[in-house]
C-alpha cells in the first residue's frame, strides 16, 4: 500500500462518491475509474480521451437507513455521539449535495455546527470537541447534548425528504 497526498478539493470529490460506510479511497477510485487489480496498468491518456464513468443507480435511501438501524455495527455503538456520527456518515453517502446544502446553513446562536475543517469549529467555541465525519469532507461539533444532536439529524433528514415516521425512529435511537 502506498500513501499519496491529494489536494483538499480532490479529496472532497473522491469522498463525495462514497457508496457505503467504510469504503476506502482505493475502492472508490477503482469503481470510478472502472479499474480492477487484474488489469494491466496503461499509460495515462489525455483528459479529452477519458470516458465518463456511468453514474451509479440511486439507492433506496429508506432501506439503507433501516438497514443501518438494524446493523450490528450500529447496535454495538454504546454512546450517542458514536451513533450520531454513523448516521451523519450514512446520510452524506445517500445524498452528499443535500447534506452539504443543509449543513452549510445549520448553526446555533454562537456556534457553527458543521464545517470543512476542524479549525472553523474550534474558532466558534471553546468546548466544541470537533470530530471528522467518516467518509465525508465534513467535521461536526460533538459537545452538544443528545437533544441537539437529534435536532441536527432531524433537520438534515427533513431536508432530504425522509418521512416523519422514519426521522422519529432514527432520532429515537441516538
Amino acid at each position: 500500500m502506498k500513501t499519496i497526498e491529494v489536494d483538499e478539493d480532490l479529496y472532497r470529490y473522491i469522498a463525495s462518491h462514497t457508496q457505503h460506510i467504510g469504503e476506502s479511497a482505493s475502492d472508490i477510485l477503482r469503481r470510478m475509474l472502472n479499474f480492477n487489480a487484474e488489469q494491466p496498468v496503461q499509460s495515462a491518456q489525455p483528459a479529452s480521451a477519458v470516458e465518463q464513468v456511468p453514474v451509479a443507480r440511486p439507492r433506496d435511501s429508506v432501506r439503507v437507513i433501516r438497514e443501518l438501524l438494524l446493523s450490528d455495527d450500529y447496535s454495538e455503538k454504546k454512546k450517542s455521539v458514536e451513533r450520531f456520527m454513523l448516521i451523519l456518515s450514512t446520510l452524506y453517502s445517500l445524498n452528499s449535495e443535500s447534506f452539504s446544502q443543509t449543513t452549510d446553513a445549520m448553526h446555533g446562536r454562537t456556534r457553527v455546527y458543521f464545517a470543512g475543517d476542524q479549525q472553523t469549529l474550534l474558532a466558534s467555541g471553546k468546548q466544541t470537541k470537533p470530530r471528522h465525519i467518516p467518509g465525508t469532507p465534513f467535521w461536526v461539533i460533538t459537545n452538544t447534548n443528545t437533544d441537539r444532536k437529534r435536532s441536527m439529524v432531524e433537520q438534515i433528514m427533513q431536508d432530504m425528504k425522509f418521512s416523519a415516521n422514519l426521522i422519529e425512529k432514527v432520532c429515537g435511537t441516538i
